[in-house]
């Protein structure tokens, strides 16, 4: 949080003529209209005020207080209020009603996370640098703010709102880091003075041999300059003095630790699949370019009721069962772009018999089921289905209201006529919670007959459709149903006992011997972490960083199953996770040659540092355990963390090795670090995740050539931007990551 609070607290604001008031007192400023949505809004509110009064706000889950100018402000450079609330759970954004584009979500938590409810706390977003993804705003038909609650909504008083024409940046020393044999990777905003600064090591004075300044991509208002030392790093003391006041602290101070032992074996290798690192609906060319993109998924609630005919979806329970039109719309076309831009692709194909039939009908109106639990903010007729007690407002659904017949031979001729095809076919989407997910479509639950059924019947249609298509399934949601189904235990019991994913690859086994051809190419498996890991205190932090152990480690007892009591005889307990390797040995015992895919997963805190340093560690492990395709979900933010975990690995044509390298560790700590390593045409590539939130670590690397490489990094006190450099080899004796960072090392 240093680079937060240091950003806010040393940007001068110049309070100009041409500054643009949005609110004072009382009311909006001449030329704003009140655009909000499902809030109470007082604009003249005196329990809390500064002047004469503030505008209170109690908006509903995702709804906000939102107000747009008669005319843009497109070169401004920032946005200044005052706030006060129990730390409410706020997204901030930017837009233009003339064009449709909307800036990065910018958290109200990235600005301040000690917002009180009794005083107000003055906050500046700088347009050029905005808090959490460092994008910089960029010119535009700006016209409208909003202030968007979360999932519970927000109560909150604002007040002094205005868009600022004009900041000053004061020079700043951000951080100044070790890095890697003899570079300081030194992070600064505006135009700092270097010809004081020095570097010492131990008490010794330590040379400044060479200096390169470099200005990533997409966060133009911080840059790093790399300083090459003359000696090599040692364990001890290290002191960066900047020669100047930097807030009362112009110094860094680093205590480097003992060195860790690890070696690299290139002679001893195995291929990475190219398609673990995958997202789901990437938004554009660009974006699968500047991450390495090299799956793309087309998938989700949504996908389950897409009607290819007339490019209309319904997400169900996520959204209100109501019917829209899909985005992208079709999918033929976005397949076409995507293989384009150099991803392959993963086209998930409806299994239900019923596929939305327009882009306007929903399930259940109130006007007809009355007392609904919940209803849209946006369209207040529609409700979620439910009673508040959970219960159903119906057990029998009309699906004509909103749906219009589907089946497999549908299928098959929407395949068959695509322009573009699909790299992977996916049989439908966590259909085996179709009874909730989409109970107004399939109400009944779905037992272990009818899932194999449906995955049989389409996978069969997109066989004949596509010849040759790789086809996955059964895509499903959860650790709880690898095993098992909505009915239960019963019908375990019903199928000889046997768990459900190994009974359903033992049926598609057979199922290749009945139809002569293979039905099932890929076992596809979505896989979240059990416990809620979403919030960011440092505990959390720390299981989250953590519990990647559980996609491989036979000896980590995962956390989130605590408490939990085994379930003798079945694959479920979760006592040991062990995700790959259980799902490869159960594939080489009942139905060997399919090969494994993970089309949904997450790091649960996307816009997190340790979001971000999880992802690298998980893109790592999927490398070295070989997991054949992976496809993130849903779509990280490019300049966040997980978007940079991808840009690690293979964003703008540079990319992690082809094949997965030996790593021998004297001392392995997975709950704090992680060391992948690949070769390529004889050249070593090495990623290194430092998830110690304080601390950098130190290797001697043997059998690391010596030499030039290219070196990028995020996270530490540098903070979330594309860094990257080249820096020479010329000891592998001590080698430097510092703190929650991320490093990636090819050589040249």
């Amino acid at each position: 949080m240093r680079s937060v609070f240091l950003q806010l607290a040393l940007l001068a604001v110049s309070a100009l003529a041409d500054d643009i008031t949005v609110y004072t007192d009382s009311a909006l400023a001449a030329g704003w209209e009140n655009w909000s949505w499902s809030s109470d809004i007082d604009f003249a509110a005196t329990d809390l005020f500064e002047g004469t009064s503030s505008i209170s706000v109690n908006s509903q889950a995702w709804s906000a207080l939102s107000v747009k100018l008669e005319g843009t402000f497109p070169d401004y450079q920032g946005l200044r209020f005052d706030i006060a609330g129990a730390q409410p759970d706020l997204t901030i954004t930017v837009s233009s009603s003339v064009d449709g584009t909307t800036s990065p979500n910018i958290l109200l938590s990235a600005l301040s996370t000690s917002i009180t409810s009794d005083a107000f706390t003055s906050l500046l977003i700088d347009f050029r640098n905005l808090p959490g993804s460092g994008a910089a705003l960029g010119n535009g038909t700006w016209d409208r703010i909003s202030f968007q609650g979360g999932a519970n909504g927000a109560i909150y008083h604002i007040d002094n709102i205005v868009v600022v024409e004009s900041i000053v940046i004061t020079p700043l020393f951000v951080s100044a880091e070790p890095l890697a044999a003899n570079t300081i990777a030194v992070t600064t905003q505006g135009a700092v003075d270097f010809s004081d600064l020095t570097v010492s090591l131990n008490g010794k004075a330590v040379k400044i041999v060479n200096s390169t300044t470099y200005v990533p991509v997409g966060t133009p208002s911080k840059s790093v300059t790399y300083l090459t030392l003359a000696q090599n790093f040692a364990q001890g003391t290290l002191l960066i003095n900047t020669g100047v006041d930097n807030g009362g602290n112009p110094t860094f101070n680093f205590s480097l630790p003992a060195v860790q032992y690890a070696s690299f074996v290139q002679t001893k290798n195995y291929p990475i699949s190219p398609s673990i690192y995958g997202v789901n609906f990437p938004t554009s060319a660009s974006y699968i370019q500047d991450l390495g993109v090299t799956m793309s998924r087309w998938g989700g609630n949504a996908v389950t009721a897409y009607n290819p005919n007339g490019q209309f979806t319904n997400a169900g329970a996520d959204w209100y069962f109501e019917n829209r039109v899909a985005d992208p719309p079709s999918a033929d076309d976005w397949i076409g772009w995507v293989h384009g831009a150099g991803s392959g692709s993963l086209l998930t194909v409806p299994a239900l018999d019923w596929v939305s039939k327009d882009s306007t009908s929903y399930s259940f109106p109130v006007s007809q089921y009355p007392g609904q639990a919940s209803t849209d903010p946006f369209l207040p007729d529609a409700g979620n289905g439910q009673f508040p007690n959970g219960s159903y407002v119906t057990s029998t659904p009309n699906q004509s209201r909103v749906y219009t017949s589907w089946n497999t031979t549908m299928a098959k001729a929407w395949l068959k006529g695509l322009a573009n095809k699909p790299t992977l076919v996916a049989i439908d989407n966590e259909i085996e919670i179709a009874s909730s997910t989409h109970q107004d479509m399939h109400p009944e639950p779905i037992d272990y007959d009818e899932e194999l059924s449906r995955v049989l019947n389409f996978s069969i249609a997109a066989k004949e459709a596509i010849p040759g298509v790789n086809v996955a399934a059964p895509s499903t949601c959860a650790w709880w149903f690898y095993w098992t189904s909505v009915v239960g235990f019963d019908d375990n019991a019903a199928h000889d006992n046997m768990d459900f994913l190994p009974w359903f690859l033992m049926k598609m086994a057979a199922a290749e011997k009945t139809y002569g051809k293979r039905l099932l190419d890929y076992l596809d498996i979505h896989y979240y972490y059990q416990a809620d890991v979403s919030a960011t205190d440092p505990a959390t932090q720390a299981l989250r960083l953590r519990m990647s152990r559980s996609l491989w480690d036979t000896t980590y007892t995962d956390e989130s199953w605590v408490g939990v009591p085994p379930q003798q005889n079945h694959q479920w307990d979760p006592t040991i996770i062990s995700l790959i390797p259980r799902f490869r040995t159960l594939i080489d015992i009942y139905y060997p040659g399919t090969k494994l895919s993970i089309s949904e997963f997450s790091s649960t805190a996307d816009t997190d540092i340790t979001g971000g340093l999880l992802t690298v560690d998980m893109l790592g492990i999927f490398g070295r355990e070989k997991l054949d395709s992976a496809t993130y979900w849903a779509t990280p933010d490019e300049l966040g963390p997980v978007g940079l975990a991808y840009w690690l690995y293979r964003g703008s044509g540079t990319h992690f090795g082809a094949n997965s390298a030996q790593v021998n560790l004297a001392t392995p700590n997975p709950d704090t670090q992680g060391v992948y390593a690949a070769t390529e045409n004889g050249k070593l590539s090495v990623v290194i995740v430092n998830k110690n939130p304080d601390t950098p670590i130190t290797f001697a690397l043997a059998n690391m050539p010596f030499g030039k490489y290219f070196v990028r990094h995020f996270g530490g006190e540098a903070g979330i931007a594309k860094w990257q450099t080249t820096v020479t080899i010329s000891s592998i004796d001590y080698i430097v990551v510092p703190a929650y960072t991320a490093v990636f090392l090819k050589q040249n």
